[in-house]
């Protein structure tokens, strides 16, 4: 009988860890997921916020009125764009345009003949409305 006996202590013990080890993970989970569970219960659901529409970026060639203030702008600087109209009050066409790119004056142009060429980067709908503005408008730009 003291065969028998090892044999039945030993699966007690077996027993016995099995079942610790199962109430442990019991209650790591209940302590995991009871307390979601009760967060749940006392809050309402996070909203789910939609994630950015992307913007996409255009380089738009805007010829401004004044050449001497394009002279100062440097690639990187931002601007607003102004729209001066004879008949009306001016408007603000874009707003902290990114400078691309000052290209180099026409040689061939005349001093004061019609401005200078600046090219921003800006998204489409502003890149729209730009040709638009420098069509009817004289544009200027002023420094953020």
């Amino acid at each position: 009988m003291s065969r028998a006996g090892g044999r039945l202590r030993r699966a007690v013990r077996r027993k016995r860890r099995l079942t610790a080890a199962g109430l442990a993970v019991v209650a790591a989970a209940l302590a995991v997921g009871g307390t979601e569970a009760r967060a749940s219960r006392i809050a309402a659901p996070p909203a789910v916020k939609p994630p950015p529409a992307v913007v996409r970026m255009v380089s738009a060639p805007v010829r401004i009125a004044d050449a001497a203030t394009v002279r100062l702008l440097r690639p990187g600087d931002r601007v607003d764009v102004v729209a001066a109209e004879r008949s009306g009050p001016h408007r603000v066409v874009a707003e902290g345009a990114r400078v691309s790119e000052v290209p180099a004056p026409d040689v061939n142009q005349g001093i004061g003949d019609g401005g200078a060429l600046v090219v921003l980067s800006v998204p489409r709908d502003t890149a729209r409305a730009l040709v638009g503005a420098g069509a009817a408008a004289r544009l200027a730009v002023t420094l953020c």
